[in-house]
């Protein structure tokens, strides 16, 4: 139980808008016919599927400052973020000799820690030089190799050196888009939440938009000779997304409402871990030979519509079910947090 005296309203509902957004692109009716928007960049550039995680990564680093734990409370709750990143990555047949040790909540939880015990410490000038010194760090470091192709990238061969091939992204398996080199400037970007932290607290929404529109432009220019790339979450990735974190949050605290999102944003692990599980026994639990996934989608979508259509209504539909389980649990007073 989570007193919502204690919450910011317009906090809770910009992490619900990010984590409704994260089921909606995650869970297509469809892979083969998706509108560009709700898909990431191929490579380098940025569309809007490229915010969410970012996004999520940022109200991280400021609800870091605004609820700070001892280290002890922080490695406990970074680390059960890790562990049920592990458990979603191997559900439902554990196969451990294939198990993908990375993924997106191994990369919260992992960013978590090294951002808070940051933060538990060091003063906002202090956060300031740690977090330009690693986006700098950064950029030095992945210029001493290509950007492209994927797996040619210094992020790339540290992936392999790292963590063994069975164990890496299926998708390729010769580099990770949540590896380990790529996480450093993903530190950063909770960092940027934890000095936005204060802001937030006292409702400055001023200040949030210009630093936001300064962030944007910046991450912009430095996209000119660093390339805004997602997957390699790049130091001008960084900085840009974090700019567009800063302006949006300013423009909900200023103008628009906590609900419906503030549902999905007071029970965040829920909503994530929950429609993964979800999505994996509905790809998997087949009726006449078929999934229940692509029995649902054949049957009530892809008949009546476009496809493009067809498919994103699917995935508003599987949003729509997890706002009614969460408005259960938000009506019962029940908040899972870690």
């Amino acid at each position: 139980m989570v007193p919502t005296t204690t919450r910011i309203p317009a906090l809770d509902a910009f992490r619900g808008f990010t984590v409704a957004a994260m089921l909606l692109v995650n869970n297509p009716g469809t892979w083969s016919a998706i509108w560009w928007p709700l898909e990431h960049a191929e490579w380098h550039g940025w569309t809007p599927t490229d915010l969410i995680f970012p996004f999520f990564l940022f109200i991280v680093g400021i609800t870091t400052e605004l609820s700070r734990k001892e280290p002890r409370g922080i490695l406990r709750r970074g680390m059960l973020i890790v562990l049920c990143g592990l458990l979603l990555n191997a559900f439902p047949f554990f196969h451990l000799a294939t198990l993908r040790y990375l993924g997106v909540l191994q990369r919260i939880g992992i960013v978590y820690i090294i951002a808070a015990l940051i933060a538990w410490k060091a003063s906002r000038g202090a956060i300031a030089v740690i977090t330009v010194a690693i986006l700098l760090g950064y950029w030095a470091v992945l210029s001493t190799g290509p950007l492209a192709p994927p797996d040619a990238t210094v992020a790339a061969r540290v992936d392999r050196a790292l963590i063994p091939t069975e164990h890496l992204w299926k998708q390729s398996r010769t580099w990770d888009p949540e590896g380990p080199l790529s996480t450093v400037p993903a530190v950063a970007t909770a960092l940027l939440g934890v000095l936005a932290a204060s802001a937030v607290r006292e409702r400055n929404v001023k200040l949030l938009a210009i630093a936001g529109l300064a962030g944007i432009a910046a991450g912009l220019a430095w996209g000119l000779i660093f390339p805004i790339n997602k997957s390699l979450w790049t130091s001008s990735y960084v900085v840009f997304t974090a700019g567009f974190a800063s302006l949006i949050l300013a423009i909900w605290i200023r103008y628009l409402p906590a609900q419906p999102f503030v549902v999905f944003g007071v029970n965040p692990l829920v909503a994530f871990v929950g429609s993964g599980l979800m999505a994996r026994l509905l790809g998997l639990i087949k009726v006449g030979g078929v999934s229940l996934q692509a029995r649902s989608y054949r049957t009530f979508f892809k008949p009546y519509f476009e496809p493009q259509v067809a498919s994103f209504l699917w995935a508003l539909a599987f949003v729509l079910v997890w706002f009614g389980l969460l408005a259960i649990l938000y009506r019962k007073r029940i908040f899972v947090r870690v």
